[in-house]
């Protein structure tokens, strides 16, 4: 037998797989469950050796580089900047290309956004100080954060049938909600830069936005660059991560140089499964790791404020953010919700925004030096952001029973709905 020459091979089969949504948030909870079992059993000590294992130079020659980093520092500023750079590319994108490209249609999920980044902020700070902790203020971001790959995991499970226009409203809510968060890691979590390191980031990042223009990008050329932005950011004191976002943005977005599909097509449809099963779960497997058995016992860790705050702050803060904006804005505004979206249709979306988890984690980590802090926080993130898949996708599958009417956006005119989730196998990428 001719083996068909057009059949998927294994290897290809195995990127579509570790691409999925549903893939990636299944992965991301199976490495923080693992995290969580082994970090309070009889060997938990081994599971902080291993995090705390310092491996990578200090120095290359006479210059200093500081890259002599802890394992769980290398997951949290090394692996993160791939899936920022995968941000990067969904960012350009949806500006260039996708659901961001039309400031009308995008209007209401981005104040969305905005509304379900400062309410939870808002809440976290209130509930710290009713509650008599003012030094866990420095973690007021920690429950504005939306992890996409696992919302968008529990949607494509859930939210079968549907419209589709409710996940591109999620995802441009999410993608916005990470821009955001971006720039609040750069502006407020950043001690002290040292501007050569940070001009040279920004001479490096030029040289890939040149070269990856071009009609023949070579990997070999490109990934040395990447590299070396990723370095001078590190060595900045802004975020390593930071550099993934702007190596990203620099890819192009519409078709260049004859091509079938644009750039950032190209490469998030390849270097998307190393973020997703890889990047994503190696970081919450360092990340979640808290154990309840040292210090004082889980009831204290528990009792915490900052449990409580940012318990809140996903679900009631993100909750009430994005519906509390979203009404405010359809009511005062001429924006209107898109096609075949109801108000009630955010009730799901509004819990799905408060599964933090992956930026959630990496800003209790810049915000807090104690651990005491940063057990709580962590335990908190994990467990509200559990809760709040729980909530969506109940949520989810009473929104998809529910009759639909042929105006469910109420601009007096009967929707267009053409697309459901669920109809196509695959929605990993654009």
């Amino acid at each position: 037998m001719i083996p068909d020459a057009t059949a998927p091979t294994r290897l290809q089969r195995l990127q579509t797989w570790a691409a999925r949504e549903t893939t990636g948030g299944a992965l991301l909870i199976g490495a923080a469950l693992l995290a969580l079992l082994w970090a309070n059993s009889p060997w938990r000590d081994a599971y902080q050796t291993l995090t705390q294992t310092v491996v990578g130079p200090s120095s290359l020659g006479p210059l200093p580089i500081h890259l002599d980093l802890s394992l769980s520092t290398w997951a949290a500023d090394g692996l993160l900047a791939i899936f920022f750079f995968v941000v990067g590319l969904e960012l350009k994108h949806e500006f260039v290309a996708g659901s961001l490209r039309n400031p009308r249609e995008a209007g209401v999920p981005m104040i969305a956004a905005v509304g379900g980044m400062a309410v939870p902020a808002l809440v976290y700070v209130g509930v710290v100080l009713a509650l008599g902790d003012p030094s866990a203020l420095h973690g007021w971001a920690i429950p504005s954060a939306t992890d996409i790959a696992f919302a968008l995991g529990v949607l494509a499970i859930f939210g079968r049938g549907l419209p589709i226009a409710i996940r591109t409203f999620l995802l441009t809510l999410a993608v916005v909600d990470d821009l955001l968060a971006i720039i609040v890691i750069a502006i407020f979590y950043t001690s002290e830069i040292h501007w050569m390191s940070l001009v040279g980031t920004f001479v490096a990042v030029a040289l890939f936005a040149w070269h990856v223009r071009s009609r023949k990008p070579h990997w070999f050329i490109l990934l040395p660059l990447a590299l070396i932005a990723w370095i001078l950011m590190h060595e900045s004191g802004v975020h390593a991560t930071v550099a993934g976002v702007l190596l990203g943005f620099t890819v192009p977005a519409l078709a260049v140089h004859g091509e079938a599909s644009s750039r950032t097509h190209q490469y998030e449809h390849s270097i998307k499964p190393l973020s997703s099963a890889i990047a994503l779960p190696v970081f919450a497997f360092f990340a979640a790791g808290v154990s309840l058995l040292d210090g004082e016992g889980p009831a204290a860790v528990i009792g915490q404020p900052v449990v409580a705050a940012i318990t809140a702050g996903l679900i009631l803060g993100k909750l009430l953010g994005v519906l509390g904006t979203t009404a405010l804005v359809v009511r005062l505004t001429p924006l209107r919700l898109p096609d075949g979206i109801g108000v009630r249709d955010l009730l799901p979306v509004g819990f799905l925004a408060g599964i933090g988890f992956t930026v959630s984690l990496l800003i209790s980590e810049l915000s807090f030096g104690d651990s005491e802090h940063t057990d709580g926080a962590k335990i908190a993130i994990l467990g509200a952001s559990v809760l709040a898949a729980i909530f969506g996708a109940i949520s989810l599958r009473w929104d998809a029973r529910r009759a639909r009417s042929s105006d469910m956006n109420l601009d007096g005119r009967a929707d267009d709905v053409r697309e459901y989730i669920g109809d196509a196998k695959d929605r990993g990428s654009h």
